[in-house]
């Protein structure tokens, strides 16, 4: 895959979201800027507020750029948010090694089993 073609360069990681922000508010805020093809505030499983970031893809690197400078320091529900380039999360490290099996530890290796 080209660089060109990869959509991780239309990810926005937005911080210091209020425990009020939902993916359709912060999806609103951010399409005056451009097409959002996807926003997500990440919600605490049990109490299902915010927990305070969430990502907005855009359609195009232009759109991305614009919905940053737009509103990065901007208020939103109240709060000053923080809108910048998501960047790509690394493997885990049981996935580096190609004979990993993931979420079991690695029984491939030399030296599994031996004492």
């Amino acid at each position: 895959m080209s660089l060109e073609s990869s959509n991780d360069f239309y990810v926005c990681l937005i911080s210091r979201l209020s425990k009020r922000t939902t993916s359709e508010g912060l999806q609103e805020a951010f399409a005056k800027y451009g097409k959002v093809d996807h926003a997500r505030v990440v919600t605490d499983r049990v109490s299902g507020y915010s927990k305070g970031y969430g990502f907005v893809r855009y359609a195009t690197l232009e759109d991305t750029e614009a919905g940053i400078k737009g509103m990065d320091g901007q208020f939103l529900d109240g709060w000053v948010i923080f809108a910048e380039y998501a960047k790509p999360r690394p493997p885990p490290p049981s996935m580096q090694n190609n004979n990993a099996v993931p979420g079991y530890g690695n029984y491939n290796s030399p030296t599994y089993g031996r004492q």
